[in-house]
């Protein structure tokens, strides 16, 4: 092993090291999502796109931990496979940034997928959502300038919306919220709950 590691160019222990990494949260992740917990990695990022990036789909946010790690874990085993077969190393990470960008692309799509799956049912958001308390689940920008995602409690369900805000301040992640207005059957408006002391 010790052979196999000095052996090794910087690049390349770069790549593994990566790669790695990348591996062991991407099963952590995987493992904590089939078991049923609340894994909240998605980065709070004040980050603005210059034609508000995926306004209408908050589950096409590039800015998560989850992507990162994705792109990471498709771009290191990507070179590290392609290593000995490509000479050059500016073509070998092209591709390996191909790679890595078409594995976010799909579990993009898949998270999408779901999240469309979770909120179909029964439940009449129209009726039932109005008043209902809940957490922001991915950020909101102000002033209606994005969509972000929240977690509702509907007839003891906890539910995913997408969620714009009237607020002049972004609702970070953890925000407690209350809904005022149903858009459509996937979008709800929603304000900040304020704690007060008495």
């Amino acid at each position: 092993m010790t052979e196999w590691w000095t052996s090794l160019d910087l690049f390349m222990k770069i790549l593994w090291c990566i790669a790695i990494a990348s591996s062991l949260i991407f099963i952590i992740e995987t493992v904590l999502t089939f078991i049923g917990a609340d894994v909240e990695m998605d980065m709070d990022t004040d980050f603005d796109m210059p034609d508000g990036g995926f306004e209408g789909d908050p589950s096409m946010n590039l800015y998560t931990f989850r992507n990162l790690v994705n792109f990471l874990l498709g771009m290191s085993w990507t070179a590290i496979l392609l290593n000995g077969q490509i000479a050059s190393k500016a073509l070998l990470m092209a591709i390996a940034f191909a790679v890595g960008a078409i594995l976010v692309f799909a579990v993009m799509m898949l998270f999408k997928g779901l999240s469309k799956m979770q909120q179909s049912g029964n439940i009449n958001v129209f009726e039932s959502a109005v008043g209902c308390n809940g957490k922001v689940y991915l950020t909101i920008p102000g002033e209606r300038k994005g969509t972000g995602k929240v977690q509702i409690n509907i007839n003891n369900s906890v539910r995913e919306y997408d969620a714009l805000t009237d607020s002049e301040d972004d609702l970070k992640t953890g925000t407690s919220i209350k809904v005022t207005e149903v858009i459509d059957a996937s979008t709800l408006i929603v304000e900040e709950i304020n704690s007060l002391i008495i």
